[in-house]
């Protein structure tokens, strides 16, 4: 509304000023001489440009014109910062660590080229509403994608976060890839978000309902064996763009394209760059 007021009275400034040249310097010196208020005639002169603009309909044309002209530089403007935004990230991206088998959890076929890393915070809301996207476009691409997850638990959401991602590495140390993904579901499943969603007294029982030992469960948990690799988890998200949960790239491990999907998105967001990236795949 400020840009469309300036513009209405750039617009009566302008033809307040031809007229005025044109009344010329025998009618401005008559105006003197004849004792007439000039601030009064300038605002009455004024009052009628702009009663004729309005009747006409010329200042509401000329406003909505610059108005439509002004939303759409907007747009534009945005529509740039966003692609060099994304530009940026997804060459902060490849710095993303390669998918390992012995040192990730991977779901989905271990040899599929297409990666979807996943940084994530067992505390997150948005993550626990995400959780079921990217199994689900692992079964719909049938082995040619497949789901990594990592550690990132932010620091509001702790220690609760962190707590249960070493307690997921623990459920994994006893029971391998099979027991991680259990335990993980688990979580998701039953915590109410927040940093304070799944008591820490209850990590050790969720394990024993898997099929886990809990006395061996505990003393994994309760040693901070897998602190470190959690925090180094989070260390290598920060150096690939991740700046919150969940933060996901995109990686072609034959290629090493990578682009970030920031965000709970759903399954249809991430579709045109998996098929993308598989059709430029040597398979």
């Amino acid at each position: 509304m400020n840009d469309a007021h300036a513009l209405c009275r750039s617009l009566t400034l302008g033809l307040l000023a031809a007229l005025w040249l044109a009344l010329g310097a025998t009618s401005a010196a008559a105006q003197t001489t004849s004792g007439v208020d000039e601030q009064a005639l300038i605002e009455r002169l004024k009052a009628e440009i702009i009663k004729e603009l309005r009747d006409s309909g010329a200042l509401r044309e000329a406003v909505s014109a610059e108005i439509e002209d002004m939303r759409k530089k907007q747009l534009e403007a945005r529509a740039k910062a966003r692609a060099d935004s994304e530009r940026r990230a997804s060459a902060k991206a490849k710095n993303v660590r390669r998918v390992s088998a012995e040192r990730d959890h991977i779901y989905g076929n271990l040899d599929a080229p297409v990666s979807i890393i996943e940084y994530s915070d067992f505390e997150c809301p948005y993550c626990k509403r995400f959780h079921a996207t990217p199994k689900q476009l692992v079964e719909q691409y049938a082995g040619k994608v497949n789901w990594v997850y990592r550690h990132f638990p932010l620091g509001f959401h702790n220690p609760g976060a962190q707590k249960q991602a070493e307690a997921s590495e623990c459920a994994a140390e006893l029971g391998g890839n099979e027991a991680f993904w259990k335990y993980a579901d688990a979580l998701y499943e039953r915590t109410e978000s927040g940093g304070k969603g799944f008591p820490l007294a209850k990590l050790v029982p969720l394990a024993e309902e898997l099929g886990l030992d809990g006395a061996t469960f505990k003393t994994c948990l309760d040693s901070g064996k897998f602190a470190a690799r959690v925090k180094e988890d989070f260390a290598e998200g920060g150096q690939a763009g991740i700046t919150g949960t969940p933060g996901n790239i995109l990686l072609h491990n034959e290629t090493g394209e990578a682009r970030l999907k920031s965000g709970a998105q759903p399954a249809r967001a991430f579709e045109a760059d998996i098929d993308r990236m598989l059709a430029t795949s040597k398979e």
